[in-house]
């Protein structure tokens, strides 16, 4: 029986982790959950899995649930909480749910237990892909993807010779803003970057969906979890999310993985690793008819993508400051301070005041993260007084 922690219980990937633990109650055992604030929820995770302890980021949400919560299960607080959920000596597996950089210290930590990543933090590695890669490797442990596209080219590398594989081909939805006319992309609103065609998500991975700044994170992250060269990573954009990305080989065969847009695939595949286990869901079937349709991404309008390779052939702390600045602005979109169009003209402006160079440890990325979060708010601020 595997030992599960998850940071980021609450949120769209550890709450269908759990479905996943439902299903299968003679394999996992959860130890650790660990939430920012949403303390009503994760109270009632606590009653259904009684896991040793259960983490409260908010130091305000923690008081609450700590005045009120009378079980046998520790509460513990603050950033703090994630690291220790993340090297409990009794966890096996850490599944790393949170969003942004907050991913960054608890996964290394976790590496550092010889504990097994499960990964839905793709900030980890943009930001700090050498320094987490090299530590995984000096410590035996294994990364395993859980976003849907990197599950996708994960699963169609097993047993296939690297040297024959000519490249990875990312998928992408093309999220909210697919079908917008190039003149009304820069004032879109969140609400219009929200309305995702095919995926259920959390706000800030939708937001970055409609602006694929979420698939240049991806093709960072892609980088570093196979050792790809950014010229052997495509991007084409597939409507319907049912193939998940493919892997093309130098014969010219292609090899792709399907399934319907559910999350709950990748996170099962990456939690039994390399068993095979049934899944209750709503699988694909090919007697009801597909439509699958495949287009190159429109770079002029989505000018993230092309940054995020710019980005990450340069290396060093750039990638940190792609992302960081991004996050910064999302949630200032969010927060109606800006619209669509700004998000890019943020990110790009603090990449240019950035010095580069290459980081020696976590602490310098995130001395570097801090610095651009601090810019990209200079910026928003800027923006949104006019």
């Amino acid at each position: 029986m595997k030992a599960i922690s998850i940071l980021g219980s609450t949120g769209s990937i550890g709450t269908q982790t759990l479905d996943v633990v439902r299903q299968h109650p003679d394999q996992f055992k959860v130890v650790a959950l660990v939430t920012h604030r949403n303390i009503d929820l994760l109270e009632k995770q606590i009653a259904e899995f009684q896991p040793t302890i259960a983490g409260v980021v908010d130091e305000q949400a923690y008081a609450i649930l700590k005045e009120r919560y009378k079980g046998a299960t520790e509460i513990v607080s603050g950033k703090e909480a994630l690291s220790i959920a993340a090297t409990l000596p009794e966890a096996t597996m850490v599944v790393t749910a949170v969003v942004g950089a907050a991913g960054i210290e608890p996964t290394m930590a976790a590496i550092r237990a010889k504990k097994t990543i499960g990964l839905a933090n793709k900030e980890t590695l943009v930001a700090c892909g050498s320094l987490i890669t090299e530590a995984a490797e000096q410590y035996g442990v294994s990364i395993l993807p859980i976003d849907s596209e990197h599950s996708a080219i994960f699963q169609c590398l097993e047993g296939q010779d690297r040297n024959n594989v000519e490249k990875l081909i990312v998928t992408a939805s093309g999220g909210a803003l697919r079908n917008w006319k190039s003149e009304d992309l820069y004032g879109a609103t969140a609400k219009d970057c929200l309305a995702h065609p095919t995926w259920n998500m959390g706000s800030k991975i939708t937001i970055d969906s409609a602006t694929l700044f979420n698939k240049g994170l991806e093709v960072i992250e892609a980088h570093w979890l196979f050792n790809f060269d950014y010229d052997r990573i495509d991007v084409v954009v597939h409507p319907q999310s049912i193939v998940h990305s493919m892997i093309q080989m130098k014969d010219g065969a292609i090899l792709a993985q399907l399934g319907n847009p559910d999350m709950r695939e990748p996170i099962q595949y990456a939690m039994t690793y390399p068993k095979r286990y049934p899944l209750q869901m709503e699988h694909l079937e090919f007697t009801k008819g597909l439509d699958l349709q495949f287009m190159a991404p429109r770079w002029d309008d989505f000018p993230a993508l092309r940054l995020a390779f710019t980005v990450g052939k340069e290396g060093g702390y750039a990638p940190a400051v792609f992302n960081a600045a991004n996050e910064m602005a999302v949630y200032a979109l969010l927060d109606g301070k800006i619209t669509y169009g700004h998000i890019y003209e943020i990110v790009s402006t603090v990449l240019s005041r950035m010095n580069n160079s290459v980081p020696t440890s976590i602490e310098d990325v995130l001395s570097m993260d801090a610095w651009a979060r601090l810019e990209a708010t200079k910026e928003i601020q800027r923006r949104s007084a006019c």
